[in-house]
């Protein structure tokens, strides 16, 4: 054994023998919640005994820890496989070319597996004749890492970026359906198949339902309607629905917007809000639609949730714009006891807020063509976090309240449009970039991933947020009221406070049984297994010195709030869209800009991963985890 292992296992011995009131205490980690104090009463009443049996109470996830680091390289624990399914270019019909780096096109790409994938979904198929698995993988492509994806724009960026640049980048991004088989043990794409299909975000056209459909304010010259747009963009997390569709969530578009607004512009409140124009790309030079200079309107036709039917690769995918218009993370959906259904969207900014869709009409589970549209009526809401450990659900509805003509609002479409303003007069918490929000059907607990926010002073925390200059995040437990996901009034309280738990300067809070590998920094996505485990993957993660990766958290009994880490990815990485297969044998990770930090390009990554070849950059991939032994992951 190392000198450095001796070390470890030392920092990580110290932990290994919490004390009932260590235990008690990160239950109560926020001051005045009754219904802390009440858990705790039953975490000391029912822990005691079995702590009396035995100083290791028993984990829910039966693998060993891989260690904290960073390399060229993923590792998963002793016992498990983690083999690349789909890769950045790698074809999806019979027709796809041979993925060439130095000579890209958007024809091309148009072909290929897109780039930089995030979500994940996974929408079962029958099974035939030979088959152990089958379903439809639903990815998202984020954004393009312009740098890493063009050989020779790195020094002179963005004057280097061509049109031709910007379409191959219009062609690489938005999202892939593409269908996987699993025979012997392994996972391969299926091709041909009816299934497959790009949706990208230049070319796909996309319809616009909702009460923004055909208002003034999403109106421009190549649709003077305002009910069709083409593509989206910057899709992050997302979700599956009950009924079987696949979301994409629209967040940082504001990036792709160059231009100036004309003096007094309808939209200057919107769009500061909004940080349009953000300038990140030159596609406003080449593209008319992303310069707001000629083309006001266009960003109110992003930041959007997209259902696409992956049924039906024919059909064209809708905005649904009752869901609000935010920096979306995740639309990840639940159905409610009396049949509604609740879908949980995050705003993914430093001081924005976490949202939830109510559905007007109930989901019927013996016809699918009776849901397809109930993502288009119900009630948008924004959370406040009270320091009791109570919480509220504020409905964002015109003429409730301050949403009014008063403020500029004058019709729905005003108050989804501008959903962030409606949040803001209605009195939500603004929160430390909360990212994906999973509910847990079987609980009715909803868990929040708040990824940081180095911005926020100590005279601007609030009890949901305590921490100034909140480097590496937090999580926080959403308690629905008798399990209902409709509730308007709920509770909560922390799960963990992210960062290094030896360091006080963090004032990071994890359950002492917490191992030196099992704490982690930034969470982003989340995955709630079919057993009703939670498994968390980072995005900054690098701060505390360790690469990305996914972590599984103890979130009941002895043990809650104990990290304990499982996957690590390639630096330069950020990993995303974890996703459990139904029988939980395999989970799909994102490995997204391997390879990448700021000081990087093409012609010099960090890493080549996962192809290790000097004539192939660093490739984003999907990764098919699973044990040799063919049993459930992490059991």
């Amino acid at each position: 054994m190392t000198k450095d292992a001796d070390t470890q296992r030392e920092k990580t011995s110290h932990r290994l023998n919490p004390t009932m009131a260590e235990l008690i205490e990160l239950r109560l980690s926020r001051r005045g919640f009754v219904g802390g104090v009440m858990a705790a009463s039953t975490l000391a009443a029912s822990g005691c005994a079995s702590m009396a049996k035995s100083t290791t109470p028993k984990s829910s996830f039966q693998f060993d820890e891989i260690l904290r680091g960073t390399d060229e390289t993923h590792h998963v624990p002793e016992g498990y496989t983690a083999d690349v399914l789909i890769r950045w270019g790698d074809a999806l019909f019979e027709d796809s070319p041979e993925f060439d780096p130095l000579n890209q096109t958007a024809e091309k790409q148009l072909r290929q597996f897109g780039v930089n994938n995030d979500y994940i979904g996974f929408i079962p198929l029958d099974t035939s004749d030979g088959d152990e698995a089958r379903g439809i993988l639903c990815v998202n492509h984020e954004w393009s890492t312009t740098s890493m994806l063009f050989p020779g724009v790195a020094e002179n960026y963005p004057d280097s970026v061509t049109r031709e640049i910007c379409e191959i980048e219009l062609a690489s991004m938005g999202g892939t359906l593409v269908e996987i088989v699993k025979r012997d043990g392994d996972w391969s794409v299926v091709i041909p198949s009816t299934y497959n299909r790009r949706i990208t975000a230049g070319y796909t056209p996309m319809t616009v339902t909702g009460p923004a459909a055909g208002h003034d304010r999403l109106k421009t010259s190549d649709d003077p309607v305002g009910k069709t747009v083409a593509g989206t963009l910057y899709n992050c997390a997302g979700g599956v629905t009950p009924w079987g569709t696949y979301l994409m969530a629209e967040e940082n578009i504001h990036g792709y917007f160059s231009g100036e607004l004309p003096e007094g512009h309808r939209e200057e409140r919107n769009y500061k809000r909004f940080g349009v124009p953000g300038d990140w790309y030159p596609w406003g030079r080449h593209i008319d639609r992303f310069n707001i200079s000629k083309e006001p309107n266009e960003p109110n036709r992003f930041g959007w949730i997209v259902e696409v039917d992956p049924m039906a690769p024919d059909t064209k995918p809708k905005k649904r714009t009752a869901l609000g218009r935010c920096k979306h993370e995740g639309a990840e959906s639940v159905v409610a006891k009396n049949g509604q259904v609740v879908l949980y969207s995050g705003d993914d900014e430093r001081f924005e807020y976490v949202y939830k869709f109510v559905t007007a009409s109930k989901f019927n589970p013996d016809n699918r063509d009776a849901n397809m549209n109930l993502l288009d009526e119900g009630t948008l809401y924004a959370a406040r976090f009270d320091a009791d450990g109570t919480m509220e659900w504020l409905p964002l509805v015109y003429g409730s309240g301050p949403l009014t003509e008063e403020n500029e609002f004058y019709s729905q479409a005003d108050v989804v449009i501008e959903a962030r303003h409606a949040a803001k007069l209605m009195g939500a918490t603004e929160m430390d970039r909360p990212e994906d929000i999973e509910p847990d059907p079987t609980s009715g607990r909803v868990w929040v991933m708040l990824t940081n926010n180095n911005r926020r002073k100590e005279d601007d925390t609030n009890a949901a947020n305590p921490r100034a200059e909140n480097l590496h995040g937090h999580i926080i437990e959403i308690i629905e009221t008798d399990g209902d996901f409709t509730s308007t009034k709920s509770r909560w309280e922390f799960l963990v406070k992210c960062g290094d738990p030896d360091d006080p300067a963090f004032g990071a809070v994890w359950n002492p049984m917490t191992s030196e590998n099992g704490w982690f920094g930034s969470p982003d996505n989340c995955a709630v297994d079919p057993d009703g485990r939670l498994w968390v993957a980072t995005d900054g993660n690098n701060r505390t010195g360790g690469a990305d990766g996914i972590w599984a958290m103890e979130t009941d009994g002895p043990l809650r709030g104990t990290g304990r880490a499982f996957f690590r990815g390639p630096e330069g990485c950020e990993i995303c869209g974890p996703r459990f297969t139904p029988d939980s044998k395999t989970l799909f990770v994102s490995v997204q800009h391997p390879g990448d930090s700021r000081e990087n390009s093409f012609e010099n990554p960090l890493t080549r991963w996962p192809d290790f070849n000097d004539n192939m950059p660093a490739r984003s991939a999907v990764l098919a985890i699973q044990r040799k032994d063919k049993g459930k992951v992490g059991s």
